[in-house]
């Protein structure tokens, strides 16, 4: 049995949107005559809809669900599929249905605006505008969704009617697979760690960094998240992650900047907290 059953799932994340941009097959042809080049040397894609603030909106919001998406996830396979610890399912099926329902909100007020966007594009574009080119609000709206797709850890407990010999080899890689995956997404997980230990001790070992608050707030962030993201229940990182919440995410901010000799011990804490970490994330 699987070390992480009933400790993860995979999951990936499905977004599709339309991106509103067409290649010209004329304006292509154009050109590439008006530079005396050949036609397979370039392609003009137009946008539909230029300066289309409806579509910027969506665009945004697809970049920040990814972004908690892979936040609160740690790698898996290559394909995109993603690993979430059990104990930090609640928290972002709670982030993510939340920007879910912004998200739906945003592409229903792109399709209501439209028309109008189409008029606008239709003086913008000049020449280059073709009525051809756009889908109905029907056609449109169906260019957009977003879903999870949650599936199980794969176990080597399973049964299927094949020789025993066979079984027990496909039981052998899939085990395998699954300790070389879980292997990846922990090194990941001690990376975030020490990536942010070690941006902590640049920024308080140089007296000209500029420092902002937002270096204690996110170290806070990580902190809270990495205690859902240890998948296998790490003692070691759990006990590092510890200290960095010990030692940095209780300073005041304040307290930094006008203490230069706080600053350099703890630049000098962060930099034996990553000397520690070195020494684990080597085995790994």
């Amino acid at each position: 049995m699987s070390k992480l059953n009933g400790k993860a799932l995979l999951v990936q994340l499905n977004i599709r949107q339309a991106t509103m941009r067409k290649r010209d097959k004329k304006a292509t042809q154009d050109i590439a005559m008006s530079n005396n080049a050949e036609v397979s040397s370039g392609n003009y894609n137009k946008a539909l809809l230029p300066m289309a603030q409806p579509l910027d909106d969506i665009k945004k919001l697809t970049w920040n669900i990814r972004k908690m998406f892979y936040e609160n996830t740690l790698p898996w396979l290559t394909d995109g599929t993603m690993i979430l610890p059990s104990k930090n399912y609640l928290s972002f099926m709670e982030m993510y249905r939340k920007a879910k329902s912004q998200w739906e909100v945003l592409v229903e007020d792109f399709i209501r605006d439209y028309p109008r966007l189409i008029r606008n594009a239709q003086i913008s574009l000049g020449k280059l505008y073709d009525p051809n080119d756009y889908p109905d609000t029907d056609e449109l709206r169906n260019k957009f969704s977003m879903d999870v797709t949650v599936m199980p850890v794969p176990a080597d407990d399973f049964r299927v009617s094949i020789p025993d010999n066979e079984l027990a080899q496909i039981r052998s890689e899939v085990t395998q697979q699954v300790e070389t995956a879980t292997a990846v997404a922990m090194r990941e997980a001690w990376q975030r760690l020490y990536d942010r230990v070690k941006h902590i001790s640049d920024k308080l070992h140089d007296p000209k960094s500029i420092f902002r608050d937002t270096l204690i707030d996110n170290t806070k962030d990580i902190c809270d998240l990495l205690k859902r993201l240890n998948i296998n229940d790490d003692e070691n990182l759990e006990r590092l992650r510890a200290e960095v919440e010990q030692s940095f995410t209780k300073l005041h901010p304040d307290s930094l900047r006008n203490n230069p000799h706080l600053r350099e011990e703890k630049s000098n804490v962060a930099k034996d907290i990553m000397k520690k970490m070195g020494a684990y994330m080597g085995d790994i």
